[in-house]
């Protein structure tokens, strides 16, 4: 494109949409604009760092990486300059010209959702922060060059329908964004942002760890003024940090403006150090199962940054966790694939998934509720390290909370539950489907409530995979409600002789041959007339389906069918069939019955057309 030559463009109507709402909705403190550029501006200089120390063909001068701050009282103007890394234009279009890369049309539909909750705190989860500076300013130019890159780009818009964009030929290194700010209205909390003490007052209160220079020269000051302490809070002695402290850091590495859960600041000494400062998040982010999500915390090497996702510091199931890991030990010379592979690195990640499940754990015993909240947002996420991570499958599972039979409002861990279990009881029965509400109907619980034997029941998807993994919990087995054979007798159990079914069940085992493994009497069940039940060693429906749906062709396995002797449905058609075998009445009976069954479970009917007509059917004929 041509120095000087301005192209137009035009916001997107969404976008539109969206930046009203950064504008006037979201943020109810303004002030929170300069840490977000601030922030921007050392993300900038931590890249170009590393970048120089990778490519030593790059041209750039990293003698003196700042951030600047430029107030004009008389033009009426606030610049928030670095010599970072810059973008090119194609980054500026990229990166600011398009808001939320992540999904503007979701952000508006969960910003909505959040404001009637009251819960409106979502903006940095949508990376959209550079446009907070609309709140203060009627409008905005971003000039950047990108290092090594000979032209520079320069954007403007007022925030209204259009934005500009033209290469410039005189750009600096880095970039510089120039408010145009609308006059101080206290009553609307706008304060005077071109006034030297107010951006004293914000730099120090949000952005004093920043470990670059922020520096402010006053039009009458001989030299440039660092508002910082650029003293990386992670190196600081737990006792001299402030709660806020952690809080705006937190805010600051994972752009999520509420409070964190919990804070985690842990110094390793002896033959390998480091220091990591690490954050539970109190809300899990929108794309938290999302195969194509950034996750892990910063890692740096000697204070210098080296890379802002390190997988390779926490297991995938702890992705949520936030934070900064900085050793003295590595070297500067690493890549990911590197650090997948290095002991080091290894060492580090066993002490910190070590110390989130020990605070997990004292989070749990000291304060449950606080814990259940964490473990609602996040709690399936965490069970997946029960399935990928056999050295700490113990310590995982005296975190889990379920859902049980015992209290519909509480979860239960598994401790409570072996803490509840009848004296000469040796299993931990479960029932794994996919709602909760379907569970608690379902026909595989009458017979353990009758007896009073509590059921955790598992809805989550990864439930059917970590249960038949794990085996056990403290000597106790997990046994399934809906597998293999239970005994299971109540005080009024007057079960009629088998051999009086004998018939029936053969016929029965015939006719639904194709969709059943079996057709047996059960114990099971008090009130339902029938149920399907897995073989002892058969892949429960459930974990079937997660292997479909992870692309893995799971051959399906016929189940058994069991009959309740003392319902009054499976009595008559005991009856019936030994009067009149061959009625086809009977056969259609045996149809209708084993789909009752399925739909019980909340399965699937193979031909549901096919269930509704001959329901139909059958209905008409008794009226």
């Amino acid at each position: 494109m041509p120095v000087g030559q301005v192209e137009t463009f035009e916001f997107q109507a969404e976008a539109q949409q969206l930046l009203q709402l950064v504008i006037h909705s979201i943020y109810s403190n303004k002030d929170v604009f300069l840490r977000e550029l601030v922030s921007n501006a050392s993300d900038a200089l931590d890249k170009l760092r590393l970048e120089s120390l990778v490519d030593k063909e790059l041209d750039a001068d990293t003698s003196d990486l700042r951030i600047e701050l430029d107030a004009d009282r008389e033009q009426r103007t606030l610049t928030v300059r670095d010599n970072g890394i810059g973008m090119t234009r194609a980054q500026v279009i990229e990166l600011i010209g398009t808001i939320a890369r992540s999904g503007t049309a979701e952000f508006v539909s969960r910003w909505q959702q959040a404001k009637q909750d009251g819960t409106a705190e979502l903006i940095g989860k949508f990376g959209i922060g550079f446009y907070s500076g609309f709140m203060v300013a009627d409008r905005v130019v971003l000039v950047t060059r990108r290092a090594g890159e000979a032209e520079g780009t320069r954007w403007e818009s007022t925030g209204a329908d259009t934005y500009e964009i033209s290469t410039v030929a005189d750009a600096a290194v880095g970039t510089s964004v120039t408010l145009h700010l609308k006059p101080a209205d206290e009553d609307d909390h706008l304060h005077d942002y071109a006034d030297p003490a107010v951006l004293r007052r914000i730099v120090k209160r949000y952005s004093d760890f920043i470990a670059w220079p922020i520096r402010m020269r006053e039009p009458e000051a001989d030299a440039a003024e660092t508002l910082n302490s650029m003293k990386a809070l992670w190196s600081r002695s737990a006792a001299d940090i402030k709660p806020e402290e952690y809080t705006e850091f937190y805010r600051h590495v994972s752009h999520d403006w509420t409070d964190p859960v919990e804070t985690i600041h842990l110094r390793a000494e002896g033959t390998l150090e480091f220091d990591a400062l690490l954050f539970l998040p109190a809300h899990a982010p929108h794309d938290l199962f999302a195969r194509s999500a950034r996750r892990g915390v910063q890692l740096y090497i000697k204070r210098v940054f080296i890379m802002d996702d390190c997988e390779a510091l926490l297991p995938e199931y702890l992705r949520f966790v936030k934070g900064v890991v900085d050793s003295a030990d590595l070297s500067l010379n690493v890549s990911r694939e590197i650090l997948q592979q290095d002991r080091q690195i290894q060492t580090i990640r066993r002490r910190l998934v070590k110390k989130v499940l020990g605070t997990l754990k004292d989070m749990l015993a000291k304060d449950p509720e606080r814990y259940t909240g964490f473990w609602r947002e996040f709690g399936q996420a965490v069970k997946e390290g029960l399935v990928n991570d056999p050295d700490n499958q113990a310590a995982i599972l005296d975190l889990v909370q379920l859902a049980s039979t015992h209290d519909p409002a509480r979860p239960s861990t598994l401790r409570e539950y072996v803490e509840r279990m009848k004296p000469d009881q040796t299993e931990i029965f479960y029932l794994v489907g996919e709602q909760r509400a379907t569970l608690e109907n379902s026909p595989h619980l009458e017979a353990f409530t009758a007896n009073g034997i509590e059921v955790l029941l598992l809805h989550d998807p990864v439930d059917a995979m970590w249960v038949d993994m794990v085996g056990d919990y403290d000597g106790k087995t997990f046994a399934s409600a809906s597998r293999g054979e239970v005994d299971l007798k109540t005080e009024t159990d007057q079960a009629p002789a088998a051999e009086d079914y004998a018939g029936l069940l053969a016929w029965m085992g015939t006719r639904l041959a194709d969709k059943v493994k079996q057709v047996r009497l059960s114990t099971r069940l008090t009130t339902s007339a029938a149920c399907l039940v897995s073989d002892a060693f058969d892949a429960s429906p459930a974990l079937e389906k997660l292997y479909r749906a992870m692309g893995q062709d799971l051959p399906k396995a016929k189940r058994i069918l069991e009959l309740n002797p003392q319902h009054p449905l499976v009595e008559k058609l005991r009856a019936a069939h030994g009067e009149r075998g061959d009625d086809d009445t009977l056969a259609e009976t045996a149809d209708l019955l084993h789909a009752m069954a399925v739909l019980a479970e909340g399965g699937e009917l193979d031909d549901p057309a096919g269930f509704t007509r001959r329901l139909a059917d059958r209905l008409s004929r008794t009226l």
